[in-house]
């Protein structure tokens, strides 16, 4: 009988292109994965891995065990939350993925108290950007995921994933204290055609919806410095090296040095949303966490 742990190593190497990218989206070693990938090669009793160049792909019989055998374990896993329902148990392991200023912002001051309501659910947290968190639950890869989708810049989610709006989120711009837009009320784009932008790299929906802001004004904004993380962006900007754009959800205090401006004409704005497998519609678990995350939601709005 085929092993179903092997078969979910074995879409893992799939879904990330080597045994050591799976084995750490898995929380296994590589030696782990590949042992169980060899029993299932043994159990089946063809090769399902070839290697090219660094890295593997799947063989014709690979692809078609793992092409099966993921409706297989879509029905084992709708059929286990079912039985979860009946029991009402909000209980068992479930992963949940997300970008860093909502793991700061909205889950990080539910995640303890969801521990404590309900000390058989095991939450293993993790931050991604949100293509590759939509990637992972849908792959099954991970149980939960949280991610944003700015303005005119759609996030493509599968259909066989659910969606719950958690929050919507406002950006700003911010300017230290002595730069001359942090005496203004409000910008529009066509004022910051000139400005120095710390921004995030290029590629990542932040910096997507950026270029996007300034269409209408004949300029594409004129980025200075590069970073991932806001927190970094904060002390750019602190050190008078450009402006930056900056969610609300998650920001650390600005401090004496930086000020807010609000941007109009558009407004950037995000929608956040939490994404789970319609075959984990019936689980209690997973249900328990995303009503902590709506009531978070809803208790920052009505401060």
């Amino acid at each position: 009988m085929i092993d179903l742990s092997a078969l979910v190593a074995l879409r893992a190497v799939d879904t990330h292109g080597s045994v050591v990218a799976a084995a750490d989206a898995l929380g296994f070693t590589p030696s782990a994965v590949s042992q169980q990938v060899k029993r299932l090669e043994r159990q089946v009793g063809v090769p399902l891995l070839e290697r090219v160049g660094r890295g593997v792909m799947l063989t014709h019989a690979g692809r078609h065990l793992v092409d099966e055998g993921s409706r297989l374990l879509a029905d084992m896993e709708s059929l286990e939350s079912r039985l979860h329902e009946q029991a009402t148990t909000v209980a068992g392991r479930l992963r949940l993925t997300a970008f860093s200023t909502a793991m700061r912002g909205l889950i990080a001051p539910v995640a303890g108290e969801l521990r404590t309501a309900h000390p058989e659910l095991t939450l293993t947290l993790s931050e991604r950007e949100p293509w590759d968190t939509v990637d992972l639950v849908a792959t099954g890869h991970s149980e939960i995921g949280v991610v944003h989708s700015w303005g005119d810049v759609p996030l493509s989610i599968p259909d066989h994933l659910v969606t719950t709006e958690l929050h919507r989120d406002i950006a700003d711009v911010i300017a230290h204290r002595d730069h001359p837009l942090a005496q203004l009320a409000k910008v529009t784009p066509h004022d910051l055609v000139a400005e120095d932008w710390i921004a995030t790299p290029e590629g990542t929906i932040c910096r997507q919806w950026l270029n996007r802001m300034y269409a209408g004004t004949g300029h594409l904004p004129r980025i200075a410095h590069v970073s991932m993380e806001f927190d970094s962006h904060l002390a750019l900007v602190r050190a008078g090296l450009g402006i930056a754009l900056i969610p609300r959800l998650g920001r650390a205090a600005l401090g004496e040095d930086l000020v807010a401006v609000r941007v109009v004409d558009p407004v950037p704005t995000r929608e956040i949303l939490a994404v789970h497998r319609r075959t984990m519609a019936a689980s209690p678990a997973v249900t328990a966490v995303l009503s902590a995350l709506v009531d978070q939601n809803s208790a920052e709005a009505s401060d």
